[in-house]
Parts: structure tokens; C-alpha cells; sequence
């Protein structure tokens, strides 16, 4: 995971040198402190989902492009069978599957996440994560606890969230089992 992060943070680090952009401007762009932004450059520190979304756009490539350094070629339809969408270790508590990393000009981000329970008992809570635009939460499997805000809401399986995820967002495993669910950021 550490391995990814750091080829991650160098493309960001490359992209940011190519467009002419200090650190600072990256950092006022995204909403963040510097100290912070310097940190997920040097791959110090895991980069939230959102800002790795943010990042991409403001660099008019698609989310997969930044994370697994390849443009998405397919224009008619993309397949992915069970299991083998491409994983994205982004944090541990998160394991993210992204289910169209080869369709280009995609107009959402379908994954596949899964949160793992809270199996030490230090009950540490997730950090929140926001990014621009909507997101649709289906559960598959498990109970999910989502914090929106100020709001706590709980979904089992079959149950589903839309929302606005510029508003800080978190997501945690209830009764020491994994959920698993399908977001689709928009």
C-alpha cells in the first residue's frame, strides 16, 4: 500500500511540475493547508479519495489515469467480472475496487468498497473525506454506519444513500463484520 501511495504521490508531484503549479497553488485550489498537500506529495500521508478525484480534475484526466497511470481506452461498454475491478488501496480501514477504470469520458466513478470492522477494539473513527459533485451508497452486504455532517445514519444491506459529498463524509463497519457496498460518485 505504501508502494502505491508514493507512485501515486509522483504523479501528482509530475502533474503539478508539468502545469507550472507551486505546492501553495495546489493547496488553495484544493481547500487544504500546505503542510498537508506537502504531505500526500510526498506520499507521507494517505490522500483521500476526494482529493485525488479533485486532483484529477483539475488536471482534465480521468480518475484511473491518476491512480494507475494508464488512460481508459474503451468507448462502447466496459466489463468487469467479479473481483476483478482495479483495486485501490487507499487506507486501511477502505479497500476500494473501481469498477470502469478503462471507460473513457466516464460521467461517474462507479467502486466497489469495502470497510473492514474495527477488529482491535481501539475504536479509532475514520477520518472524513469530502469531494466535489454527488454520491449513490448501495449496501450489499453488512451494516454501514455513515456520519454526513452532524448525521449518523445507519444502512443494511439493500439499503441506499444519495447525498451531497462535498459535505464531510465517513463510513464505518458495524457488529464486527466487513460491509461491503457499491458507491457511485457522479
Amino acid at each position: 500500500m505504501e508502494e502505491q501511495l508514493k507512485i501515486i504521490a509522483e504523479r501528482i508531484k509530475g502533474l503539478r511540475d508539468i502545469y507550472g503549479k507551486s505546492q501553495q497553488q495546489m493547496a488553495e485550489e484544493l481547500g487544504i493547508p500546505l503542510e498537508k498537500y506537502e504531505r500526500y506529495e510526498s506520499g507521507a500521508e494517505d490522500i483521500p479519495v476526494g482529493v485525488l478525484y479533485q486532483i484529477a480534475h483539475k488536471f482534465n484526466l480521468e480518475l484511473s489515469a491518476l491512480l494507475i497511470g494508464e488512460e481508459p481506452r474503451l468507448h462502447t461498454y466496459s466489463l468487469t467480472r467479479k473481483d476483478r475491478g482495479i483495486s485501490v488501496e487507499r487506507r486501511k480501514d477502505y479497500k476500494y475496487q473501481n469498477l470502469a477504470y478503462n471507460f473513457i469520458h466516464k460521467k461517474a466513478e462507479p467502486f466497489l468498497v469495502t470497510v473492514e470492522p474495527d477488529i482491535d477494539g481501539n475504536n479509532s473513527e475514520p477520518n472524513f473525506n469530502s469531494h466535489p459533485g454527488q454520491e449513490f451508497d448501495y449496501v450489499l452486504e453488512g451494516t454501514l454506519q455513515i456520519t454526513l455532517g452532524n448525521h449518523e445514519i445507519i444502512l443494511n444491506e439493500g439499503d441506499s444513500l444519495f447525498y451531497d459529498s462535498s459535505v464531510p463524509h465517513r463510513m464505518k463497519a458495524l457488529n464486527n463484520k466487513a460491509a461491503k457496498f457499491l458507491a457511485i460518485i457522479l
